[in-house]
């Protein structure tokens, strides 16, 4: 079996995105890992101690994986997104509605010739998003 899984770099902010897409998705937070507990916490500058070396976020059958990446070394995301599938036109409307807190949207969430709703929108933390319905139009 093979697994493909989103690995997001966050510049300080991993946390509080795990805790929103939690509460935007579901799931469970299986792993919140510092840098300061992990084994390799004395290898690591003070500083990074209390930031995010490792969360994964278990949506089913999915996950999604982060980390905050030292300063010195964090990057915004580029030419790629998080796409999600959702069931309904509600639900994936609310799932938009929230990323775009605090965020920007590049898409307005609407009816397209495939779906009932669809939209793009890169959230508060700097991860682009494509949020797609998995009903047909009507």
């Amino acid at each position: 079996m093979v697994r493909i899984s989103p690995h997001l770099n966050f510049n300080g902010q991993c946390r509080a995105a795990f805790a929103r897409y939690q509460a935007l998705l579901g799931g469970d937070i299986q792993i919140m890992l510092t840098y300061g507990d992990s084994p390799m916490a004395a290898t690591f500058d003070a500083r990074l101690h209390d930031l995010i070396l490792h969360a994964t976020l278990v949506i089913g059958d999915l996950e999604i994986m982060g980390t905050d990446q030292p300063p010195e070394r964090y990057q915004a995301p580029q030419g790629l997104c998080v796409a999600v599938t959702l069931p309904t036109a509600q639900k994936a409307r609310d799932v938009f509605e929230g990323l775009a807190q605090g965020g920007r949207i590049t898409l307005a969430f609407q009816s397209t010739f495939w779906t009932r709703g669809f939209g793009m929108v890169v959230d508060a933390y700097g991860i682009p998003w494509e949020i797609n319905c998995g009903e047909a139009p009507a």
